[in-house]
């Protein structure tokens, strides 16, 4: 039986976020899984609604929300790491992983759908 109901509010929001974040791991298939499915798409339904700005990827995502909160390198830290860390990622040289993608949304509030769309010009 999945317990499922619509996200109205940010509170339903961040409690189905953090629903999702403890089915990350179920396998496909398993009613964990199709609950993450589910819960995936309700999320990004409400996301799109809620979040529309269409920011061109993660990183500008970031930067917008550094240069609009008025936050340093320093700040983001315990989100993505050491500060050469952040500096790969804002300059394109390394990719978010699920852990740091998690802590930007959580920390920042950023959209998890703008922060897992391919970057637009990662360097390999």
């Amino acid at each position: 039986m999945m317990d499922i109901r619509p996200i109205k509010n940010d509170a339903d929001y961040r409690a189905a976020l953090h629903e999702v974040e403890q089915l990350m791991l179920a396998q496909p298939d398993t009613p964990e899984g199709e609950k993450l499915d589910v819960m995936v798409t309700l999320i990004e339904a409400y996301e799109a609604k809620h979040f529309p700005m269409d920011l061109p990827d993660p990183v500008e995502a970031i930067k917008f929300e550094m240069e609009r909160k008025g936050l340093t390198v320093k700040d983001l830290e315990p989100m993505i790491g050491k500060s050469n860390r952040v500096y790969e990622i804002l300059n394109h040289k390394r990719s978010l992983t699920l852990k740091m993608i998690w802590r930007l949304h959580e920390g920042l509030g950023i959209p998890a759908e703008s922060l897992i769309k391919p970057p637009v010009n990662l360097s390999n």
